[in-house]
């Protein structure tokens, strides 16, 4: 016969069998009745004394979640077979640091990024863009049309459209001290995106203002302003510190003007030296061994054949008469140009030949290409790039379009006598070079300083500036050698044919980092850019402002135009 069983003896949790007395059940582990008073004072004491040490670690006073006047938590019944004390329950006691260790590890984070970008990056501290008052511009590429059915964008067109070209790492060294190099990044104060103004009118002569870059060679295909009047003012020898930094000798551009306009930090001359790029500017054309070296002899270029890009191929300094130039394209647009170069046709530091478009007899030698040029002589023929074309020295308006500095106010008073084009050189004496044009005469930037406070307001202050005109102040190149040198590019540098093929592993040698400053009524104050152009660039901007197609390297994919959103002042603003 089966004992009753007593029903007060079960187990309260699971229904087990206890005996009387058995204060926790063999089965579940469940707990018969209250505690004793002095396990839960024990129980209590544990649970304060955890509080404090959490609170303590935490920096404030953690609220314990099972305080001693609330009832113990139910005790669960663990599945057969498990074990107290398993994976799961390890897990359970873990818990996530405080809020404060936690702000304390991501500060410690962002601490190491911050010094590894200072490491991998130099900021920028040979500009204006350091400045809390300057902007810099976050040109974002335009967005990529919708892909038709079936259609597949390549991963290359992708990144190519996305991508600027980089700048080869060759570094500019600062204007005082160690050579070191002014950084290529910007601390971005803020960013500035509107639409350029509309686009209407038509230049002077003629042609229509407001051209735009031609699709599918590396421009941008948006409307340019209706400038009117290009002013190119080509300064000489100086790295892009010394030219527009903060410690440059020049207050008045590298403060004064920089604060007007636009600052194009990473603009690259393209050769050495100052012959080379002042032709490249004027024509789309490379260097040849004699244009790298000022042209010591005046002397036509010959075999002359024409190859890849329409460069001119041979050893020489004169190009044929078929050599394409920028004048050349305004004058078959009936548009006009003028090359203003001080100390030609202007008293004893006139040309070698006298006059205007002053240059040396064919073959003869150029002794203003001298390392040391005859004395009292102002005028070198290498800073006047136009009477190195035939097409422009054999026609008569070589003689009344390439003149001294002296007919340039005049021509400014009246907008109808104002060029399209305007190129402005100083002589050797105001330029920037940093050698002296005589004993004793001031060098460097500290000697074109007066020069461009005469010239640069005779410029914007006329009406064909105020209306319709542009200004860019550059240098034809920076150093070639000493502590200074300097032979970084950008845009795809190309292997430049009559030279010897570069053996850096960087590629081409370009002609360094020299800024720009670009003024202009379309253009807001006080703006940076980050990217990356050269004198091929300037040239082709200038191209697509009168609608003319692009000569040379300026054709080149990778040789942007400035980008439109440069010009996103209003005239009137």
């Amino acid at each position: 016969m089966t004992a009753s069983v007593d029903r007060a003896g079960l187990c309260e949790e699971c229904g087990a069998p206890r005996e009387r007395g058995q204060r926790y059940c063999l089965e579940c582990g469940a707990r018969a009745g209250s505690r004793a008073p002095q396990l839960d004072e024990l129980l209590g004491r544990i649970r304060a004394r955890h509080a404090a040490e959490r609170a303590e670690l935490a920096g404030a006073a953690v609220a314990d979640p099972y305080p001693a006047s609330a009832p113990a938590p139910a005790t669960t019944r663990r599945p057969a077979g498990s074990r107290a004390g398993g994976l799961g329950s390890r897990l359970s006691r873990l818990a996530l640091p405080s809020s404060r260790v936690s702000a304390v590890l991501v500060l410690m984070f962002l601490a190491f990024g911050v010094i590894v970008g200072g490491v991998v990056g130099t900021p920028v501290q040979d500009t204006l863009a350091a400045d809390a008052g300057r902007h810099v511009k976050l040109i974002l590429p335009p967005a990529a049309p919708a892909a038709s059915p079936g259609t597949a964008t390549s991963e290359a067109s992708t990144q190519s459209s996305s991508e600027p070209p980089a700048a080869t790492s060759e570094p500019t060294p600062s204007a005082a001290g160690p050579a070191t190099t002014p950084s290529t990044g910007t601390k971005p104060a803020s960013s500035k995106s509107s639409s350029p103004p509309p686009s209407s009118g038509k230049g002077t002569g003629g042609g229509e203002g407001g051209g735009s870059s031609k699709a599918g060679s590396g421009g941008s295909s948006s409307k340019l302003p209706p400038v009117k009047h290009v002013f190119v003012i080509m300064l000489s020898d100086q790295p892009y510190a010394s030219a527009f930094g903060p410690t440059a000798g020049a207050p008045y551009l590298s403060q004064t003007l920089e604060h007007k306009g636009e600052l194009l930090v990473r603009y690259y001359a393209v050769a050495h030296q100052q012959l080379a790029n002042e032709i490249a500017l004027i024509s789309g054309q490379g260097p040849t061994v004699e244009t790298a070296a000022n042209c010591p002899n005046y002397s036509v270029i010959a075999p002359a054949t024409v190859g890849a890009e329409e460069q001119v191929t041979g050893s020489g300094c004169v190009y044929p008469s078929s050599t394409e130039t920028l004048p050349g394209q305004l004058t078959a647009k009936h548009l006009s140009w003028r090359a203003y170069i001080e100390g030609m046709d202007e008293g004893a530091g006139a040309g070698a030949a006298g006059g205007a478009c002053g240059h040396p007899a064919l073959g003869a030698a150029d002794p203003t290409a001298a390392a040391t040029p005859p004395s009292g002589q102002a005028y070198a023929t290498w800073r006047n790039p136009f009477v190195y074309f035939q097409s422009l020295t054999g026609s008569s308006a070589c003689a009344s379009d390439d003149v001294g500095l002296n007919k340039l106010s005049s021509d400014l008073g009246n907008p109808k006598n104002t060029p399209s084009f305007v190129y402005i050189a100083p002589d050797l004496c105001h330029d920037g070079s940093p050698t002296p044009c005589a004993s004793g005469a001031p060098a460097g930037m500290r000697a074109a300083e007066g020069f461009l406070k005469k010239v640069v307001p005779e410029i914007l202050g006329s009406k064909a500036y105020k209306e319709n005109g542009l200004l860019a102040i550059t240098v034809d190149e920076a150093p070639s050698s000493g502590e200074f040198a300097d032979s970084s590019s950008c845009c795809d540098q190309p292997q430049f044919p009559n030279l010897p093929a570069s053996t850096s592993a960087l590629g081409p040698e370009g002609g360094g980092q020299v800024g720009a400053l670009l003024l202009s009524p379309y253009i807001a104050k006080a703006g940076v850019s980050q990217e990356p152009y050269n004198h091929f660039s300037l040239l082709r901007t200038t191209e697509d402002l009168f609608g003319l197609k692009h000569l040379g390297y300026a054709a080149l994919p990778k040789v942007s135009s400035f980008e439109p959103s440069i010009f996103s002042a209003h005239p009137s603003g």
